[in-house]
């Protein structure tokens, strides 16, 4: 089991540690949007683009090739990935809840992720545990800040409709 930290500099840029070790950064490019662009520390660059109407669809792209896209759902955001056909579902651990969850199919839970609002900065830092299972998995650092992305996603994506 892993235990990462996400800190927020501002509402736009957040970093991903573990150990105090940096793992990559998710930057997004202006206040309030939907695109962004996933940096690791071996040099990796990954960008999130947002698809059809009203932005509904996410895409994860390395160069010209989409890796995954998430989309919202009726019970949290399903990320579907290209090649393997493989779906995980994120969704809010209760209802008035903080904490998110990452399940696979069989909604086995791979990570959680708890949210710490930072008032002194006015955004969010946070807080993911993953299971043996998810530490094993390719590119697992890619999938940890596009979840996190998922979460700023749905956050906004709430915030909108209130």
């Amino acid at each position: 089991m892993g235990h990462y930290k996400v800190n927020s500099t501002d509402s736009r840029n957040f970093s991903l540690s573990k150990s105090d070790v940096l793992i990559g950064e998710l930057k997004y490019s202006k206040w309030y949007s939907f695109k962004a662009e996933v940096s690791l520390a071996d040099g990796s660059i990954y960008t999130l683009e947002p698809k059809g109407f009203w932005d509904s669809k996410i895409e994860l792209r390395k160069g010209d090739k989409t890796i995954l896209y998430f989309e919202m759902g009726w019970k949290g955001i399903v990320i579907n990935f290209i090649e393997s056909e493989k779906k995980y579902l994120l969704r809010l651990k209760g209802l008035l809840s903080s904490k998110y969850v990452l399940v696979d199919i069989h909604d086995k839970e791979l990570l959680a992720v708890e949210t710490n609002f930072k008032w002194s900065k006015l955004t969010f830092d946070f807080n993911i545990e993953t299971s043996g299972e998810f530490d094993e998995f390719d590119n697992n650092e890619v999938l940890l800040l596009t979840t996190l992305h998922c979460i700023n996603y749905y956050m906004a994506f709430v915030n909108s409709t209130v």
